[in-house]
């Protein structure tokens, strides 16, 4: 199949390594700081019932995504897989749970949500242009349909045009958050303080409120596993892949805290309440002449956020096919640019399919027991392999206290939503478990048992793909020395 093009100079085909330390911490940054902490903080607060509660309860998601991402720094050195929590429960706990896992983010996770940050950025750009009605349903989705085509085309392109689009965006987005930072805390020198008197009065100490609030925050810190899913195109990983979980969850933690003080100064709990945008309100009641910069910060957030987003589920889907858990063709790289074309072209395909969903906010909403799930199991993979392995190299070593305090946590937020939110729950339970006939008919049962017509649809579909994106089957034991091509390679 496609023979001529796999055996010229291409032999020993790998995704190169083209991530620095730089675009490490800008594509974990970039895709943390999405549109969430311009539009819903909210959430936490509404839940809360106080200023001073929701200050602890987004401190405390800033402190488990710490875990979290510590946990996953020693996972990613350990197991130099890209494909993140799904390498990892592939490694760990074998090919069924890693299936279901990579069933769920194909089906709707991964697309969804990419559908969902496109929408909001086009719906920032539209809409000045509409400031007394609403924009219209056609242009929302025309211009989220260009943005993702384009984000994907880049990406194909070249893996570093990618990574330097992340830089700019990420580099736009924080300085929007100093700039709203710095109007606050002006605010707060110049006496204003009364919002923060009695800062606990009124709070919901409900522990099934509490729950939903850290849901909305960690929802904000969502991301911190960027990196892992492109852990083979991060040169030297094990020093870079750490350094960029230590140098960016700092910065995005102060960042979240110091936002919320800065809106919790201006605005009273009613305002904040009531505000559909509740960064647009600060700007309209502080920045004056310069409040467009807001709806354009949260257009360029949403921007780095979507890039992230194709970057990270474009190589799970690749891994997932290189590890034979998804159609063959979608495991090809291109031949010169070393980029897994055809599987960004699969996720932009299926992230242009939920634009036509009126409410995938809803949708994304079914699977938060899934994600957690999913979480949870990847950080026991941790302590399962210590017990199992111990023998394996291990560049970065936590205590074991760093996983256990994260199962246990995941644990209550896997919990929690079977009580509160069954229904929903429910749902995301039963599309995870419509993957089981497809793992079994296209996994488990070896090839000759397969249908017959399957196989060869799947044989044609690799061959016309490998013509038309000019593109072959990557290695799958991938050697690690990507700055040097093979020879044949040294074209490039």
């Amino acid at each position: 199949m496609g023979k001529t093009v796999e055996t010229t100079s291409t032999s020993s085909m790998r995704l190169k390594q083209e991530i620095s330390l730089l675009h490490g911490v800008c594509l974990i940054v970039g895709n943390m700081i999405g549109s969430g902490i311009f539009v819903s903080p909210k959430g936490v607060l509404l839940h809360t019932g106080s200023f001073g509660l929701s200050l602890v309860i987004w401190a405390i998601g800033g402190v488990f995504s710490v875990f979290g991402a510590l946990c996953y720094a020693e996972l990613g050195t350990t197991i130099r897989k890209s494909g993140a929590s799904y390498a990892y429960i592939l490694e760990s706990f074998g090919g069924f749970l890693a299936f279901i896992r990579l069933w769920t983010s194909l089906i709707i996770v991964e697309p969804a949500c990419q559908a969902v940050i496109a929408l909001t950025f086009s719906s920032y750009l539209v809409q000045p242009f509409y400031p007394t009605c609403v924009a219209p349903y056609a242009a929302v989705r025309l211009i989220a349909a260009l943005i993702i085509a384009l984000l994907t085309f880049v990406n194909c392109m070249k893996v570093k045009w990618g990574a330097i689009l992340q830089v700019i965006s990420t580099v736009a987005k924080v300085l929007a958050l100093i700039v709203v930072i710095i109007a606050g805390m002006i605010i707060l020198a110049q006496g204003k303080t009364e919002n923060f008197e009695n800062s606990f009065a009124n709070s919901n100490l409900n522990p099934g409120d509490m729950a939903l609030a850290l849901y909305a925050a960690l929802y904000s810190y969502s991301g911190w596993d960027t990196l892992n899913f492109i852990t083979e195109e991060i040169k030297n990983p094990e020093r870079n892949l750490p350094l960029s979980i230590a140098i960016s969850m700092p910065i995005v933690t102060v960042i979240y805290l110091l936002t919320n003080v800065a809106y919790y100064t201006v605005m009273d709990m009613k305002t904040v309440l009531d505000s559909e945008a509740v960064a647009v309100t600060f700007a309209d009641g502080v920045l004056g002449f310069a409040r467009w910069l807001i709806p354009l910060s949260v257009a360029i957030s949403c921007y780095g956020g979507l890039n992230s987003s194709i970057i990270a589920a474009s190589r799970l889907f690749f891994v997932g096919s290189r590890e034979g858990h998804l159609p063959n063709f979608l495991s090809m790289i291109h031949i010169k640019r070393y980029t897994p074309i055809p599987a960004l072209l699969f996720n932009g395909g299926m992230a242009l399919l939920f634009l036509c969903e009126r409410d995938v906010f809803r949708l994304i909403n079914y699977f938060s027991f899934n994600y957690w799930l999913f979480i949870g199991l990847s950080i026991g993979s941790q302590i399962y392999l210590r017990i199992k392995a111990p023998e394996m190299p291990r560049p970065v070593k936590l205590s074991l206290f760093f996983p256990i305090v994260y199962c246990l946590c995941s644990v209550f937020l896997v919990v929690v939503p079977l009580y509160s939110d069954f229904l929903n729950s429910l749902v995301g339970i039963l599309v995870a478990l419509s993957g089981v006939p497809f793992y079994f008919i296209c996994v488990y049962l070896p090839p000759s048992s397969r249908p017959a017509f399957l196989g060869e649809m799947l044989d044609m579909i690799s061959l016309y793909t490998q013509k038309l994106c000019y593109c072959c089957v990557a290695e799958h034991d991938l050697d690690l020395d990507l700055d040097n091509p093979p020879e044949g390679d040294k074209t490039e």
